[in-house]
């Protein structure tokens, strides 16, 4: 991974979609002109989080409102943009689906979300699989910035699954997620951080905004976190554009004093990716 400036759109969804696409355009456009290079979404920025508006809002590959808009503004931006995650059809599949284009924007990868968000808390219950089906093959995407590890929410609770990303080459992950108030002040930062720090690597988590008047609240407070496990930037729970340098260099520090990758025991454990 080169160095590189990176921008985080925390934008407020609505039930508009064209409305959801306008200002995520703006905002990707706002980190080129901030010198970006890479520019990250929300998970289902172009969609309420609401299971009433998944297939309605879906669309299919390659061509749709939204798929056109990521793949017309990185080529114009020439940035490589991680876009968020949409409902994705294929066929009468539904699947939660992040989109990366490159600076010409061309496609470079497809991530299906693994590990679909299936709870029952005191005070939220929500099942993804009622909706979306669960994708089958790691997030591993290989850009002109180096390889990006790509995982959606619920998949950053799972140590095995980021650290095969990790030992497979991935230096930077990105987390497109919508973490809500009852999950995000508990988890969101130390879940972030524990993967940094667990596989000495850049985590960008990307949030939506908070919209009181929708049904699911998101908690907002995206976040970038570096490989020691230090928050370098966050946002709050308004719409925000944060922008901030990734140092590769710092990574080689990190992993040079601290082996923990190249330390750790194969032998004792019977999952090959450990």
């Amino acid at each position: 991974m080169e160095s590189l400036k990176v921008g985080v759109c925390q934008i407020r969804v609505t039930e508009t979609k064209t409305d959801n696409l306008g200002r995520a355009r703006e905002m990707l456009l706002a980190a080129a002109g901030e010198g970006c290079r890479l520019a990250v979404l929300p998970e289902m920025f172009n969609c309420p989080y609401d299971h009433r508006f998944f297939r309605p809002f879906g669309e299919t590959f390659p061509s749709g409102p939204t798929l056109d808009m990521l793949r017309q503004t990185a080529r114009e931006t020439k940035m490589v943009v991680v876009g968020g995650t949409l409902p994705e059809l294929d066929g009468e599949l539904l699947y939660n689906t992040c989109f990366v284009f490159g600076p010409d924007g061309g496609l470079l990868g497809r991530y299906r979300k693994a590990h679909l968000f299936d709870v029952e808390l005191e005070t939220i219950t929500f099942k993804e699989s009622h909706t979306f089906s669960a994708g089958s093959e790691l997030g591993l995407v290989a850009t002109p910035l180096g390889l990006i590890g790509i995982a959606i929410c619920f998949d950053i609770r799972f140590p095995v699954f980021i650290r095969a990303l990790a030992l497979q080459g991935a230096r930077l992950l990105v987390l497109p997620a919508a973490f809500n108030t009852v999950t995000g002040p508990a988890h969101w930062e130390l879940l972030l951080r524990a993967r940094a720090l667990d596989n000495q690597v850049y985590v960008i988590g990307a949030s939506p905004a908070r919209n009181e008047q929708a049904a699911y609240l998101a908690y907002g407070h995206s976040m970038v976190v570096d490989p020691w496990g230090s928050v370098l930037t966050r946002a709050g729970e308004r719409e925000t554009l944060l922008t901030v340098d990734l140092d590769p260099a710092f990574t080689d520090k990190v992993r040079a004093e601290l082996p923990v990758l190249h330390n750790r025991r194969k032998d004792l454990v019977d999952i090959k990716i450990f």
